[in-house]
């Protein structure tokens, strides 16, 4: 007597042997993406960080410039001084003003990029 045969059994086997496992990602980063009250600290001291290089930045470019008026109230000759055939409130406020922006904004990129390679690093070692 002969068994009935059932269907045959076939071994089924994924072409991708090496398949690319799943990132670890570092404790502070899941703390971060799941939203955790770790994670809200984290994010608060980037924030209060890059907060503080804001105004620590924008107070000094307002002391600068601020300065200016205050040269010509406290000393009314510079109202009437030349340089270069130019009256010194044209040169300051015309030409001296773009260096003392430009020298700021790339004091607050580079101090900016700063914290966040550091906070990248420090959350990317939890």
């Amino acid at each position: 007597m002969s068994t009935p045969e059932g269907p045959r059994r076939v071994r089924v086997t994924s072409p991708r042997t090496s398949a690319a496992r799943r990132p670890l990602i570092p404790t502070g980063a899941r703390e971060i993406d799941e939203q955790t009250r770790l994670g809200e600290v984290y994010m608060h001291t980037l924030v209060q960080s890059q907060l503080r290089l804001t105004l620590a930045v924008i107070g000094s470019v307002l002391l600068v410039l601020g300065s200016i008026p205050l040269l010509f109230w406290l000393v009314p000759p510079a109202r009437t001084l030349s340089v270069f055939g130019l009256p010194l409130p044209w040169v300051l406020l015309g030409i001296v003003v773009y260096p003392v922006v430009y020298v700021a904004a790339r004091i607050y990129v580079r101090n900016a990029e700063r914290i966040e390679a550091e906070f990248t690093e420090f959350v990317g070692r939890q």
